[in-house]
């Protein structure tokens, strides 16, 4: 449908015109495509021509990022649709098929916790995680919660009520372990259970994530009297006991409504000139069953602002700390409300959603919510009894979490100040990269590129690296040159584009702080200044053994007091470095060992060999293992298993 473009629309009005006068007034989906014809951002609107004509009328008005995205888009697509509720789902099923860099809306927020089931094993795990970008397709994400000590409780009985899988790999080889004789295990490693039975139980754990615990005791009580009847008594004793274990789960709710038939979601907000910060309570059958709580970025010097125009704040003028943000409180709900309601099951979607601000798109929303659930779906601003008060305590909850992260802004905001006028530098260092490389002798050497934003850890930007200088081998180490390797690496994008956009662009680090001395300084600057990248960047180091901190070209280390807050914010960013390099050096060296022996067998290759530790785990397994159980591996056949097994047993010679 579309060229290529060499230039921008800002640049070629007369163009820009033209394509916006071709967008319908119609409901829709559309597509922001940059000169190198890659889509880079994708929004829906009821009416696509004034949309999309938003953000060409004032780029003052738009925040820094949509500001510089703006600047980039080449051409721009739209599909049309019948409804706004159609919109609506393309909307969300092209986001996750393309991952446009510009949509982002929610921060990453690492402190609260997520349930995964992994639903694409064929013996589906149940674990807590902070990181929902690991996993497949297939695996569900349910929260964030608020309240971990409570998830961990409710993982733990829910461990109790049902016969789980309790390890994540089997301790034994060839037999179950104690947890099968106890009956809480039904022998997963052993496969003594059907996966389709056991995917049964594991689905009434998720009703629970999904607060519809309730439902499930209804669906427990009918089987068990069933069983009854049936005379099959101990498997009524048994269902009975699962039902006993959940309503202990509702024991302890601390929120109860007198209206018990409908299930609602209620959810709130408080903001600042930086952050909102959302609370969403999830009440079944009169009962508090979960409290989830995102964080949207919405300052002007965000990494993750909101994309939809309207949430935008104006540009900050010069030496402006604190600009105030033009927020469209209900804009912000819209948006979460969407998102959260995208990655949910269809029985998760409440009959009835509070909303603390009128959404500027409720019907839309509550249409294609509605088509989703199979019946009514109402989305209500409560004014008044108890559905406003539920609301205000929302609010509330809300506040307090906002109060929380202003304590530690501020507290970050001190740091980057004192780092900034340490270092002279112009403006305040939102993002700041670590460095560090990791080795013993030079074998499986590694580097950490880690990233703080705003003086917090952002480990969705997180990187490794594997160095492949020819001259870095076991025996013999050079981190000069793995660390000129890295940043060469790491900003040569820069380089082959010069079009780039550096200073302002969120990809593009205030500060590179290098994990050494003077001379893994010289190194790095070295490279850079061979790359004419140093005009535009900021690179410092700090030495380990008196938190020394030294500049390009100075012999002498700054005078600082290493319990300085800015020192102290380069000494965390420097130890998480570290840290992410020596994990990733432990991993690489650990699979090397553990591959080492698999090599030597002839036609075994790498693939085979990652197969092979996927299946048995461990070296002691596939020496134990026959022929036969060789041969069930993916990949090996009977001839490579009998190489295998020969490998590990090898025949006696006879004199």
């Amino acid at each position: 449908m579309t060229a290529s473009k060499t230039l921008p629309l800002v640049r070629d009005p007369e163009r820009l015109e033209s394509r916006l006068k071709e967008i319908p007034p119609e409901p829709g989906v559309y597509f922001m495509r940059d000169s190198s014809d890659r889509i880079i951002y994708i929004g829906k609107s009821r009416k696509l021509r004034s949309r999309v004509r938003s953000y060409f009328r004032d780029p003052k008005q738009l925040s820094d990022r949509i500001a510089m995205m703006v600047r980039q888009v080449a051409d721009i697509e739209f599909i049309v649709t019948d409804t706004e509720a159609e919109a609506l789902a393309l909307e969300a099923n092209l986001i996750k098929q393309n991952q446009p860099y510009f949509n982002v809306l929610l921060k990453d927020d690492k402190k609260y916790p997520y349930v995964c089931i992994t639903w694409s094993e064929q013996y589906p795990r149940i674990f807590i995680t902070r990181n929902r970008r690991q996993g497949k397709k297939e695996d569900k994400f349910y929260g964030p919660y608020t309240d971990a000590h409570l998830l961990r409780t409710i993982q733990r009985l829910s461990k109790r009520i049902f016969a789980l899988r309790q390890r994540p790999q089997p301790l034994f080889k060839d037999r179950p372990c104690l947890n099968y004789d106890l009956g809480r295990c039904p022998g997963v490693c052993q496969k003594l259970i059907s996966p389709e039975e056991y995917r049964k139980t594991v689905q009434k754990v998720a009703m629970v994530f999904q607060g519809r615990t309730q439902e499930l005791i209804d669906v427990l009580t009918a089987q068990m009297q069933a069983s009854a009847e049936a005379l099959n008594f101990e498997s009524a004793a048994r269902i009975r006991d699962q039902i006993a274990g959940l309503k202990s789960l509702n024991a302890d709710q601390k929120v109860s409504l007198p209206d018990d038939t409908i299930s609602r979601d209620a959810i709130a907000l408080a903001a600042d000139e930086k952050h909102a910060c959302i609370q969403l309570f999830q009440i079944r059958a009169g009962q508090l069953v979960g409290r989830l709580g995102f964080v949207a970025e919405v300052g002007a010097h965000s990494y993750a602002p909101l994309p939809t125009p309207n949430l935008e704040i104006s540009a900050p003028t010069p030496h402006t700390p604190h600009p105030t943000p033009q927020l469209e409180p209900g804009a912000i709900l819209q948006r979460v409300l969407e998102q959260h309601y995208e990655t949910a099951d269809d029985v998760e979607i409440p009959t009835e959603i509070l909303v603390q601000h009128e959404l500027p798109e409720a019907e839309m929303l509550a249409t294609a919510l509605s088509q989703r659930k199979g019946r009514k779906v109402t989305i209500v601003n409560p004014q008044r009894a108890l559905k406003a008060e539920l609301i205000e305590m929302v609010e509330r909850n809300a506040e307090y979490e906002l109060a929380r992260t202003q304590k530690l802004s501020d507290r970050n905001s001190q740091a980057m100040e004192d780092l900034a006028a340490i270092l002279d530098l112009p403006d305040l260092p939102h993002r700041i990269e670590g460095y560090d490389i990791s080795h013993i002798q030079g074998s499986n050497a590694v580097a950490s590129q880690v990233v703080f934003i705003e003086g917090l850890p952002a480990k969705q930007y997180y990187r490794h690296y594997k160095i492949k200088n020819p001259t870095v081998t076991a025996g013999h180490s050079d981190d000069f040159a793995s660390l000129a390797e890295v940043i060469q690496r790491r900003f040569r994008k820069y380089v082959e584009d010069p079009q780039m956009q550096r200073v302002g662009n969120p990809d593009w680090p205030d500060l590179v702080m290098i994990d050494g001395g003077k001379g893994q300084l010289s190194a790095v600057v070295a490279v850079l200044q061979e790359m004419n990248l140093m005009e535009d960047l900021r690179v410092v180091s700090l030495a380990k053994q008196r938190e020394e901190i030294f500049l390009p070209g100075e012999s002498q280390p700054l005078a600082t007091d290493a319990e300085q807050s800015g020192v102290q914010l380069l000494r965390r960013l420097r130890d998480e470095a570290h840290r992410f390099a020596v994990s990733f050096h432990r991993q690489q060296r650990s699979d090397k060992m553990r591959r080492s022996r698999l090599e030597e067998i002839p036609g075994l290759g790498y693939h085979r060999q990652k197969q092979l530790l996927a299946h048995f785990h461990s070296i002691d397994y596939i020496r134990q293992a026959s022929i036969e159980q060789l041969a069930t591996v993916d990949g090996i056949g009977s001839r490579l298993a009998g190489e295998i097994y020969n490998y590990f047993h090898p025949p006696q010679s006879i004199n």
